[in-house]
């Protein structure tokens, strides 16, 4: 096991994004280091502005940074608003980046995709298969934009000597995610429509694509471990992939989930609307070196989300479209 290296014990934490699932899983997680949580509210700093972004570092002083504030979303989102999702993305990783360097933060932690990958990449995905291959057309102004944030921090840390780092998970869903099928990834989007089949009585569930494309799945709070743990334990140039090492077809995928809402109707597959990638399985063997592995099983982590869907409201039901990232 690798020995801790940076203590966040006592420091000031500024976690980006604390609202969105991955950061709220941050903030449980980092609940239990003894460090101090800071946030910074949207009505107070827009990240995508570079001086409210600098004055507010400057302000507050973090002393570690988690940088999980991202406009994400699956396929129908990425497609229809690619300016929103490149320039967004492009901006929030360089105001924060840059005034990280500039206000003295120790460490810097990244927050990445796993569609950074070219879209037929040897499978299972290792982390110098990077810019090796074309992107996925669906999801590129997204990739880009993080591929561009993993480059800051490899050059903050050759020229400025920043200890800045990156991780790259693997598809997430948990609680707080975004059931909003407009915008929602599978996980969430599958949720949501057998919810209201279910509810309703409905026969079939309608999906993007063939159902045949294969997908890894990440408990959010398995990631903001894993996260932790990165920040104490890795110093390294190269960006660390986080995911379980196992996939699935979105076909079972669609089924597993059908057993937790208790849709027992049948699945229709729209194989006019776009697959997207063919599979995405990551290679964790570095993380696992390291000495972290996940822990929570897909039924387990998919319960739990669902429990989350019902308590939410069962939110997001208006729109026919799902589709995998």
């Amino acid at each position: 096991m690798t020995e801790r290296t940076y203590d966040l014990r006592g420091k000031r934490v500024w976690v980006a994004g604390h609202r969105g699932m991955v950061g709220s899983a941050l903030v449980r997680r980092l609940a239990e280091t003894g460090c101090e949580i800071l946030t910074a509210p949207r009505d107070r700093v827009d990240l995508r502005r570079q001086v409210e972004t600098e004055a507010w570092m400057a302000e507050a002083r973090p002393q570690a940074v988690f940088l999980a504030a991202a406009r994400v979303g699956g396929i129908l989102a990425n497609d229809s608003r690619p300016a929103d999702f490149i320039y967004d993305n492009l901006m929030i990783e360089a105001n924060v980046i840059d005034a990280a360097w500039r206000c003295g933060v120790e460490k810097l932690l990244f927050l990445g995709s796993s569609c950074i990958y070219p879209r037929d990449a040897a499978q299972p995905i290792a982390e110098p298969v990077l810019l090796s291959g074309p992107l996925e057309p669906t999801n590129e102004w997204y990739a880009i934009a993080k591929i561009a944030g993993i480059k800051l921090c490899q050059a903050y840390r050759r020229q400025h000597g920043a200890n800045f780092i990156a991780a790259m998970p693997t598809n997430l869903y948990g609680p707080g995610d975004t059931y909003d099928l407009a915008a929602s990834h599978v996980i969430p989007a599958l949720i949501a429509k057998m919810h209201r089949a279910h509810e309703t009585g409905a026969a079939t569930v309608d999906i993007w694509g063939s159902g045949r494309p294969r997908r890894e799945f990440l408990y959010v709070d398995d990631l903001a471990d894993a996260l932790v743990w990165l920040m104490e334990r890795y110093d390294g140039e190269t960006h660390v992939n986080v995911g379980t090492g196992e996939d699935l077809s979105i076909a079972d995928l669609a089924r597993r989930i059908g057993d937790v809402v208790g849709f027992r109707g049948d699945l229709a597959f729209d194989t006019t609307k776009p697959d997207g990638t063919p599979r995405k399985l990551l290679d964790v063997s570095r993380l696992r070196d390291l000495g972290w592995t996940a822990t929570t099983p897909l039924a387990e982590g998919l319960a739990r989300t669902y429990e989350d869907f019902r308590r939410r409201g069962a939110p997001g039901v208006a729109r026919p479209d799902v589709a995998p990232a």
